[in-house]
């Protein structure tokens, strides 16, 4: 009589089912990558940058009137021809336009990545063209150190000098931290993000978190060769940081109730700017601020990884649909 099959055996059997179907699946994963990135790498796109912070440096009030031929937008009309002559001649001006172009002399790498950026953009939404791109200075608005429209995006290049720059100090590590330029096309993608991604209805602090990780897995689609610290402005640090309490985090979230609570102080504690995250307890200084971003971007990505959903669909969504399809579980 032939022999009965082990319990032993009949699982090893199963498992090497298991690991066959496995490979099956990355491999299918891995060659659908492939074709995107093939597709990406042969869309061609004319980006063009001026440098409008260089021409402005070099010139004379006697050229003011071909550059407001050439960059009408950036003259407004209430402004007479002597407020920009005596822009030409300001002394801190001119220190500002002397320490960009310092920093920036040239624009190349950025304009490589940006050039790639703007092919992810085509790819995944091709009614959107591609914009000029222009440099300026804007007398460090850090605020809108990105000016985007639909055929133009203006970059204050003096809001990324680095953190430890001269200009930023007095101002808030936490907000200098961000004014560098490994940040600039994340900064861009960020403005093409809330083109396409809808702020919710829903009031709750769970949509007010996917929202933002839409954004951000936005950004991984977009950006696939950049850092997760520089998607979200973190440092490594504070990346590691959140990566190793991302379970606390959740739990915290969980025991207090905040996922369908529409108190507007919760978007203060965890979603805007901040130096660190409020959670009221003594580990607040160890943590960076945005936190609730962060987790709604590993709910997000958690949703991804289960459905079969386009990226334009995924944007479409509401929070509560991606939330309960996610099963989301924290990193321990």
């Amino acid at each position: 009589m032939p022999k009965k099959k082990t319990n032993s055996s009949f699982l090893r059997t199963r498992f090497n089912v298991f690991g066959v179907l496995t490979v099956f699946f990355l491999l299918i994963g891995c060659k659908e990558e492939s074709k995107v990135a093939d597709e990406i790498s042969n869309i061609v796109i004319d980006l063009k940058v001026s440098r409008f912070d260089q021409e402005f440096n070099r010139a004379q009030a006697k050229d003011l009137p071909s550059l407001k031929k050439k960059y009408p937008y950036l003259f407004p009309e209430q402004f007479a021809d002597s407020v920009w002559a005596a822009m030409l001649t300001d002394s801190l001006q001119k220190v500002i336009r002397s320490e960009v172009q310092k920093e920036f002399p040239d624009f190349d790498d950025q304009k490589q990545e940006l050039e790639l950026l703007y092919k992810h953009i085509l790819h995944y939404f091709p009614q959107y063209g591609v914009p000029k791109i222009i440099t300026v200075t804007n007398n460090v608005d850090y605020q809108n150190r990105v000016i985007a429209t639909d055929s133009l995006v203006l970059i204050g290049l003096d809001n990324y000098l680095g953190p430890d720059h001269e200009f930023y100090q007095g101002m808030s590590v936490y907000i200098a931290s961000e004014l560098d330029k490994r940040f600039l096309v994340s900064d861009i993608a960020a403005s093409f993000a809330n083109k396409v991604v809808s702020r919710p209805r829903d009031r709750s602090f769970l949509a007010k978190m996917i929202f933002h990780g839409k954004q951000l897995y936005l950004k991984d689609e977009l950006m696939p060769l950049t850092s997760d610290a520089q998607k979200i402005a973190y440092s490594e640090k504070d990346l590691a940081w959140a990566k190793a309490n991302e379970e606390p985090i959740w739990r915290n979230f969980i025991e207090n109730e905040y996922l369908y609570s529409t108190e507007s102080k919760l978007a203060a504690r965890f979603l805007d700017p901040a130096p660190f995250s409020k959670f009221g307890l003594e580990l607040d200084n160890e943590s960076p601020g945005r936190i609730g971003r962060y987790m709604g971007w590993q709910i997000v990505r958690a949703f991804m990884d289960k459905n079969s959903v386009t990226l334009q669909q995924l944007l479409t969504l509401p929070a509560d649909e991606i939330f309960k399809k996610s099963n989301y579980k924290p990193q321990k």
